[in-house]
This record gives C-alpha cells, sequence and structure tokens, in this order.
C-alpha cells in the first residue's frame, strides 16, 4: 500500500534532518566540512520530499475530477431523450393535395433510483401552432413508474389508454400504412391519453394485465359531432372531472411472435353530468409475426345508455364500431435494410344504431421501406366508399424514431 505523504510529513522530516546534533549522534561540534555535507543532504532531503509531495497531491486531484467525471456520466446515464417524426404528402380526390409535418415528438425520461422512474411525450401537430392555425401542441404523457416488484409496477399521472393496437405504439416505423387506421381513430379513439394511476404487469408467464382509474370522454350533446366518441377526448386540459372511467386490459403473448388482447372500459356517464349517459366499450385485437408473415385485426364497439336521452338513438350513435384485416409481408434485405407490403380493409361506423346507415369503408395497398429499423419511406394507394368521403388517391410518408 503506498504511503500518502502530507505537509505535516514533509515539516517533520526537515525538523529532523535540520537538527545537526541528531544525524550526528550528539557527539560533539561538527567540523565545516561536516556541517556542508549535512547541508547538502538536507537540500536533497528536502528537494526529494517536495518532488514526493507534488506527485501525490497531483495524485488526489486526478482521482477527484475522476470521481466527479464518474458523478456526472451516472447522472446524464439516469435521462433519457428520444422521439419520432413523419412527413406526409397526400394526393386524394376531392382533397386539395397537401405537404404536412404532421407529427414532431420528443421523449424525455428520467430514472430516480431503481424503482423509480419518470415518462413524458411532448407533440407537436402540423409544424406551426397557433390562434386560427391547425398546429397543436400536446402533452400526450408525463407519468411515473414505481416498481411494486418484479412483474408489478404502479403508474400515476397523464399517459395512454391501454386499448388497441396503435394507440401505446404509434412511432412511423412500427406500423404499415402512411395514416394510422381510421377504425382505431374514429372508434377507440388514438391517441388517447388521459389523467389516472394504475397497475401493470404479469400475472404469469406470457399472461399480462393492465388496470387504469383516470378521467374520462366528455362528448358533445348537440351538434354533427353529438355524441362521437373522437370528439370526447378531453386530452387533460382542464378536463371536466365529474365522471372518472375505469379501464381493464388482458393481454396473451406466450406464443412468439402472437399478442391477443382484450379491453373493456366503464363510463358512468359520458357526457361529465350533462346527459347522465354511461358507457362502455369492448375491444379485441390479434397481431401475429411469423418469419415475413405478419397478420393484424382489431374490432371495438361502444355501447351509450340510450334510456336517459333519446337523441342518442335517433342518431343511431347508442352503437359505435369498427374492424379491420391487415396482412403484411416483409422481406430483411440485410442487417438493416427491409421491405414490406401490406393490404388493409377497414370498416367504421359512429351510427352503427341506426338502421340503413352503412358502414364506413376503406381498402389500402401500399409499402414500407426501412433504410434501418428506425427510419422508413412509406407509399400506399386508397379506395374509400361514398360514405367514408370517396378519397381516393395515394399517400407518402416519411418517418423515423430514435
Amino acid at each position: 500500500m503506498k504511503k500518502i505523504l502530507t505537509k505535516s510529513t514533509l515539516a517533520l522530516a526537515v525538523s529532523l534532518t535540520l537538527n545537526p546534533f541528531a544525524i550526528a549522534g550528539g557527539g560533539g561540534t561538527p567540523t565545516n566540512q561536516e556541517l556542508w555535507d549535512l547541508i547538502q543532504k538536507q537540500q536533497n532531503t528536502i528537494d526529494q520530499l517536495k518532488r514526493q509531495l507534488d506527485t501525490t497531491e497531483q495524485a488526489v486531484a486526478d482521482n477527484s475530477d475522476a470521481v466527479d467525471e464518474a458523478q456526472t456520466n451516472d447522472d446524464s446515464n439516469k435521462t433519457k431523450i428520444g422521439g419520432y417524426g413523419e412527413l406526409h404528402y397526400s394526393n386524394l380526390d376531392d382533397k386539395t393535395d397537401s405537404i404536412d409535418f404532421h407529427r414532431f415528438v420528443l421523449f424525455f425520461g428520467h430514472e430516480f433510483n431503481e424503482d423509480l422512474r419518470f415518462f413524458s411525450e411532448l407533440e407537436l401537430e402540423h409544424a406551426f401552432s397557433a390562434d386560427g392555425e391547425v398546429g397543436e401542441v400536446e402533452l400526450e404523457q408525463a407519468y411515473l413508474e414505481y416498481d411494486l416488484s418484479k412483474n408489478h409496477h404502479l403508474l400515476g399521472g397523464v399517459y395512454l389508454v391501454p386499448v388497441g393496437l396503435i394507440n401505446e405504439t404509434h412511432e412511423p416505423p412500427a406500423f404499415y400504412g402512411v395514416e394510422r387506421n381510421s377504425v382505431e381513430k374514429n372508434i377507440i379513439p388514438a391517441t388517447w391519453w388521459e389523467a389516472g394511476i394504475g397497475l401493470t404487469g404479469d400475472f404469469a408467464q406470457g399472461f399480462k394485465y393492465d388496470l387504469m382509474l383516470s378521467s374520462g370522454l366528455n362528448v358533445p350533446t348537440t351538434g354533427g359531432n353529438a355524441f362521437k366518441i373522437r370528439k370526447g377526448r378531453q386530452k387533460v386540459a382542464k378536463a371536466i372531472g365529474e365522471e372518472g372511467a375505469v379501464t381493464a386490459r388482458f393481454r396473451y403473448t406466450a406464443v412468439k411472435g402472437l399478442e391477443l388482447g382484450l379491453t373493456g372500459q366503464y363510463q358512468s356517464d359520458i357526457t361529465q353530468g350533462v346527459a347522465d349517459i354511461d358507457a362502455i366499450l369492448l375491444e379485441a385485437h390479434l397481431s401475429y409475426q411469423y418469419q415475413g408473415f405478419g397478420l393484424k385485426a382489431l374490432y371495438a364497439k361502444w355501447w351509450l345508455d340510450n334510456n336517459q336521452i333519446a337523441s342518442t338513438k335517433v342518431l343511431g350513435r347508442d352503437k359505435q364500431d369498427g374492424f379491420y384485416i391487415e396482412p403484411n409481408y416483409k422481406f430483411n434485405l440485410n442487417s438493416e435494410m427491409s421491405l414490406g407490403f401490406f393490404a388493409r380493409h377497414e370498416e367504421w361506423n359512429n351510427e352503427a344504431g341506426s338502421q340503413g346507415k352503412s358502414d364506413n369503408k376503406q381498402d389500402s395497398i401500399g409499402l414500407n421501406f426501412w433504410f434501418s429499423p428506425d427510419v422508413v419511406v412509406k407509399a400506399d394507394y386508397q379506395w374509400q366508399n361514398k360514405r367514408a368521403g370517396d378519397h381516393d388517391g395515394f399517400n407518402l410518408g416519411l418517418g423515423y424514431q430514435f
């Protein structure tokens, strides 16, 4: 073990060295030559001790800097930054051609300790947000996660409702098609987030659960958008909190490449005290990937209690549902690049309680080309029936995540 030389040690050594009687053993007065030799030895000793002291002090300083740097690096590793974005070009019948940087999103996360962490997601839609403009700035997530145990976690804050296939996982490289599917957009309605608390985890091998007690929807009760589900999102912006919602989801993932999901939600009043209409959502989905082949399918339905207000039944909005099916195939070109093709059929109806009102329908085909797993170029062509808008045409997209 190395001895650390201090200034007090140096002073003691110099003191002993400068005592000629200690060196001479107290045997009498030294001669001039002996004094000169002693002085030379003293100077050499002092120089050597000073060099050792300088070396020791530099080593201590270097070690302190290393500790500070390690602490700084450790803190920086606890804070993570990520994000995603997507640019779209649309050329559709009966609509003006458009170029839109649809979404620019930043993720911020921090790990406080082994059991407690923070996640957030800040989004700018349509590139520019101001009064009278189409853009929006949205805080989609800002929540804490605490590990109750290895397999069970407590969530609290603003986060995405656990439902469907794209509501929680919607980064551009993660799905086919330039735009997100219309069924999850209009029926679920993705992207959908609320303020709440919840539990998530595994209760057996391959069986996952999510429970959420949260703020609820607030659908309008008059006008053309009366009782439409998507129009009820409050986005936790001074949201009316008269009536909350409870959501439960169960997923089976024990088979490699397979996910089966089932979600239910109940809200005692979907109008937040205006009309006293309770609502139930049921959603089921399948996602399967075997080598290059993939298949996704989803069905979702809302039931609104029409006994409290007749207009829900008159409009046919006491029931709202939809489904889609999407086969796809993906070729890996090398370790980074891949090419995938898809076809999708979707139907949805926000007036499914009415007789004679047909579903909105859309068929799409297209491709995704991944330059890397995190960067994708997309192209698709869509056909719509008249009720869906009859907007036939193609879309191009560029997306990334990091």
